[in-house]
């Protein structure tokens, strides 16, 4: 777990999620200690999960609320996320979905990682980690993304398109988060391969992914193509 003196933000992006809102906040606070604290990034949900957000802000300190005024991607959200938490202070910002795929009780183990590693994946392809609730078509583009990513990038992460991931500020820092070109699910290879570029040292520790409870996926076959894209275009640019 991180020291006292040390302060975690959990960005955690938000579109039509006000089902899962209330529960994973409560799971997550349950689980971290009062130097962690939650952003909630809402771009614009019509289902009113930004009111909903700031109503649970209201009655808990460690709840706060960034609204963006339209859905642009996972990636800007997850900048905006970022830059917040450098403004107030932040030392480490982990990346987590509001919809329980990425399960509140493996922070504490993220977060004593990164007490001695620059970034640390929450890995569904090491050995004990694993999804649950899959069916073989999105497992086998899921695995073949990362492999694919790791064999054109040269880089020995097994999990190169999860989203479960924790970062030092030092790491996200050392990045011009304006110049990442990625604005879905291909944001995680990217901002992983440029941290992996810089020689920082990552990570690993298996999780289960387990599909969501309540809600409609993000993923789409546009998302999946952008990431096939842009890994030869990382590899020869970066």
């Amino acid at each position: 777990m991180t020291s006292p003196e040390t302060k975690a933000l959990i960005v955690i992006p938000t579109y039509n999620e006000i089902e899962n809102l209330e529960p994973i906040t409560k799971a997550v606070l349950a689980r971290t200690p009062p130097n962690v604290h939650i952003l909630v990034v809402d771009d614009g949900s019509p289902d009113g999960t930004g009111k909903r957000a700031d109503e649970l802000s209201a009655s808990e300190p460690r709840i706060h609320v960034l609204h963006r005024t339209k859905k642009e991607g996972l990636g800007p959200a997850y900048i905006a996320g970022f830059r917040w938490g450098f403004s107030q202070n932040f030392d480490r910002l982990i990346e987590m979905d509001a919809d329980f795929s990425h399960k509140p009780e493996f922070l504490p183990t993220m977060l004593s990682l990164l007490n001695e590693h620059d970034f640390v994946i929450g890995s569904r392809y090491v050995p004990g980690g694993g999804t649950v609730n899959w069916g073989l078509g999105r497992k086998i583009i899921s695995r073949g993304g990362s492999l694919y990513a790791r064999t054109v990038l040269g880089a020995p992460i097994r999990d190169f398109t999860g989203g479960f991931n924790g970062w030092n500020r030092k790491v996200l820092e050392s990045i011009d988060l304006g110049t990442l070109e990625a604005g879905g699910y291909s944001f995680q290879i990217e901002l992983k391969y440029r941290a992996f570029k810089k020689g920082f040292r990552c990570k690993e520790f298996p999780i289960i992914f387990e599909d969501r409870r309540v809600g409609k996926s993000k993923m789409s076959s546009k998302i999946v193509f952008e990431a096939l894209a842009l890994v030869p275009k990382l590899r020869f640019k970066t």
